[in-house]
Formats: C-alpha cells, structure tokens, sequence
C-alpha cells in the first residue's frame, strides 16, 4: 500500500507538532522551506524558524549556535549540498562540539536523479559516520520518520537524517516501536540475508518474497540507524544464513555495506555482495530508473541475491 506521504512531509508535520508542545524547538533552513515541505511550520511557528537564504554554511552554525544555547535546533534542507558544502561546518560545530543538532537531508541519495551527480548524495553515510558521536538514520518510511522525528526532538544527540524525495510504500504501522542502534528484523530465514537502509529496504522485502517463492529461506533486515549499528544483529545474520547482500541508495564505498563488511569481517566473516552505486557518476532518471539501472530495485535484488547463492566453482564458502 502506498504512502500517502513523503518521509520529509512525515517529519516536517511531526516537528510542527512538537514545536507547539516545545517553544526551545528550532527548525533553521536555507531556502528550502518549499523543497523540505517547512511551510506550515514557518507560517504556525515563526519564533521557533530561521530562514537563511542559500547559505547551508551558515544555517549549520546558526543551528549549532541555538542548540549551544539550550535548543533543540534541526536544519533542514537537501541533503547534497549538507553533506558537502557545510560538511566543515558540520564536523567543527556539531560534531566536535556535540551540540544538539540534527542535520535533516532530504532529496538524498539520487532522489534528484534527472539533476545529475552535483545533485546526488551518494557519499553522506560514509562521512557522517566518521565524525565522533555523530549518529545517522535513514528511516524506511512515514511512520518510522514519525517515530524518529518525536524521539530527536526530546534528544540532546548529534545527528544526521537522510530521507528521499517521493511517497515510499508503507513498511510499519502507527503501532510499530523502534530503538536507536537497534535494526528492524522484517523477515527471518537461514539461506540469505539481506541488509538495506532508507528507501531500498521496501524493495528488499519484495525481493525477499519472489525467492521465498523460489523456495529461498530469507532474512530481511531494515537498518535505520547506520550509526551506532546494530553489531549483533548483524553477527547473528553471519551466522545463521549462508550469505549477506547489503543493499543501499549510497556508494558501494564506505556507507551500509561497508560497516557490515567492517563487523564480519572482524567477528564473522562470510560470503557477502554490496550491492549500490559504484565508482561512477550515477546515470541521468527518476528514482525508480536509476534504482532499475543498478539492481537496486526487487528485480535487481533478486538478481543479485540468486546469484550470490550459486557462486562461481572454487569461491570461498564460508
């Protein structure tokens, strides 16, 4: 069933909601309040936004600025040009001064796919997991958005939020509950696991049912918060499936593949394939383009997973 709603629109009502509960909520962007869906908001609650201009250098130290006060200041804007151009800003007042401010990218990843590659996100989860104390989330759709909106806004932590562009079919409930560091385990099965984040781990659920059709026993693991991860679940899924695919909306090079690669490698190593973009400037499409393009869609991920399953004669086995 499809949402009704984008995870940036889920996010921007929520903080609406627990601004008016909470006057020391600050919400601060740089001209993006249309993109970011900061209308009502601004409009509802004037005192608690600051609109910058195009200036996300200066919305990350305002932000920083507010939360060193005692607020507990979100900037809001696309997520390209918050990983890249503010990211100095990012590290030095966020970061190192552990304020309490929560970068929300949105559009990330290719959600600006017909922009090209300066509109792409498609290395923020590598950096931003580097920063000492930094945690990062990308929730897979309205609801855990929800859900992860309310928790962020009563948190004193450094964090950084990355959501697409369009409505993504539904995954959880109203009813559902999470826990930051704690993955979401959807499906339980002894042959595969697969390991997404954000807006692929709908995609991985489909795939998981045409190769439960297939007869393939399969784990679906929905990895919101990439920092901390969830070590022992990923430990148990090497140990208990033959196989891991990680499937993200990022660059094969140091985001959700990589930190997993990193845990069983260390405590568990097993056949694993990390399926995302790689080393080249992302093809020009929609979403659902590009993500048919690269596999990461349910066809792709079936694909993938296949052919993980029958490796080549003489692969290792662990």
């Amino acid at each position: 069933m499809m949402a009704t709603i984008p995870c940036r629109k889920a996010i921007t009502d929520t903080l609406l909601e627990e601004g008016k509960k909470n006057p020391n909520l600050y919400v601060v962007t740089s001209d993006a309040r249309g993109s970011v869906t900061l209308t009502d908001f601004a409009r509802e609650l004037p005192g608690q936004f600051v609109e910058v201009g195009i200036a996300e250098q200066n919305a990350v130290g305002i932000a920083a600025g507010l939360a060193l006060s005692g607020k507990n200041a979100f900037v809001c804007g696309p997520a390209c040009f918050y990983s890249a151009r503010s990211l100095e800003q990012i590290k030095v007042d966020v970061a190192y001064t552990g304020s309490s401010v929560k970068v929300i990218g949105v559009s990330g990843g290719v959600s600006y796919g017909a922009l090209g590659s300066t509109h792409h996100s498609l290395h923020d989860i590598a950096v931003m997991r580097t920063f000492p104390g930094m945690r990062v989330y990308l929730p897979s759709d309205r609801f855990q958005s929800v859900w992860l909106t309310r928790y962020l806004s009563t948190s004193d932590e450094s964090a950084y939020v990355r959501v697409g562009r369009n409505a993504v079919p539904d995954i959880y409930s109203e009813k559902d509950t999470f826990e930051p560091g704690k993955a979401s385990v959807l499906k339980s099965g002894e042959d595969i696991a697969i390991i997404a984040t954000g807006e692929t781990v709908y995609h991985a659920l489909k795939a998981a049912e045409k190769l439960e059709a297939d007869g393939v026993r399969t784990t679906v693991i929905d990895m919101f918060t990439i920092k901390p991860l969830d070590e022992s679940t990923v430990i148990d899924a090497a140990k208990n499936t033959r196989c891991i695919l990680t499937v993200e909306e990022h660059s094969i090079y140091g985001g959700l593949g990589a930190a997993i690669s990193e845990i069983t490698s260390q405590h568990h190593p097993v056949r694993m394939k990390i399926l995302g973009i790689p080393d080249e400037n992302a093809v020009h499409g929609n979403s659902p383009e590009i993500f048919a393009h690269y596999g990461l869609d349910m066809e792709g991920i079936y694909r993938h997973a296949t052919s993980l399953l029958a490796p080549a004669e003489g692969a290792l086995n662990y």
